[in-house]
């Protein structure tokens, strides 16, 4: 039996506070609102009661932040792409930004099961001077727990319509890609961290984040295989390969802070939701 699930965000700014209103179809939910931060930022935590997607799952997820909104979300752990029988499994999230609007998205990493069919597709429309800060892990089988990815499928799709796509395929079969130093060289979770405006960037704000960016990449362990670019005058980018999830995590929490005091003169404390 699949499971298809919906999530509609709708968050506005009313009275100096970020708000939202939510409906839901199937089993994905919102927790209650917090405010750790004050009344500007509504941080949310979304739940997927299975845990899990199998091949003929969907998760829609769709969130409207109006102008002058700020809203965090996050999720209390990994998405997991399950082993499939043939269908695919299918993570879809469309966020779209009003003028003046802020979205911070990090959820924890997705986990590619062994034969998993699955596709992790996240599209972003921002309207001129909209700002989003967002990251996205995703870790190849369990190697740790002998769980190695030897078959399957898994597509991982971003993209800003006129903008910035990525679009990367990874089969579990395709060996060069997974082990050739030209390739993924044996890491088995790929991470990176992004920041994306609705208008162009000026130069020595995106400079400096890069610079702050590259300060936390040289002092951190995945030196050797992290690095920060910006594509294009509308995007900032962090990309790093790791053995694990731990250490790419770490490395996406460091530059979220840099990037979230530079950019918004915000401070940026770990979520109490990822330590559990």
């Amino acid at each position: 039996m699949s499971w298809h699930a919906h999530l509609q965000l709708d968050y506005r700014l009313e009275s100096a506070r970020t708000v939202v209103r939510h409906q839901h179809n199937g089993p994905l939910r919102v927790l209650k609102s917090l405010y750790p931060e004050g009344d500007a930022v509504c941080h949310n935590v979304l739940v997927h009661p299975p845990s899990g997607l199998v091949g003929g799952d969907t998760l829609d997820i769709h969130a409207q932040v109006a102008s002058g909104a700020h809203a965090l979300v996050t999720t209390p752990g990994a998405t997991r792409f399950y082993r499939s029988t043939g269908e695919l499994a299918l993570q879809r999230t469309h966020a779209v930004l009003d003028a003046g609007a802020r979205l911070e998205w990090l959820p924890l990493e997705a986990i590619a099961y062994s034969d998993c069919e699955a596709e992790n597709r996240l599209t972003l429309e921002l309207a001129p001077g909209a700002e989003f800060l967002g990251w996205d892990a995703t870790a190849l089988g369990l190697p740790h727990a002998d769980q190695p990815f030897a078959a399957g499928r898994f597509v991982q799709h971003i993209e800003v319509p006129g903008v910035w796509l990525e679009r990367g395929s990874i089969d579990a079969a395709d060996h060069l890609l997974l082990n050739s130093p030209l390739g993924l060289a044996g890491q088995r979770c790929m991470a990176s961290i992004f920041f994306i405006t609705g208008s162009t960037l000026e130069r020595t704000r995106r400079d400096t984040a890069l610079d702050l960016a590259r300060a936390v990449i040289d002092a951190h362990p995945l030196a050797a295989t992290a690095g920060a670019t910006s594509p294009n005058p509308q995007v900032v980018v962090v990309r790093a390969l790791a053995p694990m999830v731990e250490p790419a995590m770490a490395l996406l929490q460091q530059v979220w802070a840099a990037w979230r005091a530079h950019f918004w003169q915000l401070e940026a404390q770990r979520l109490r939701i990822w330590a559990m």
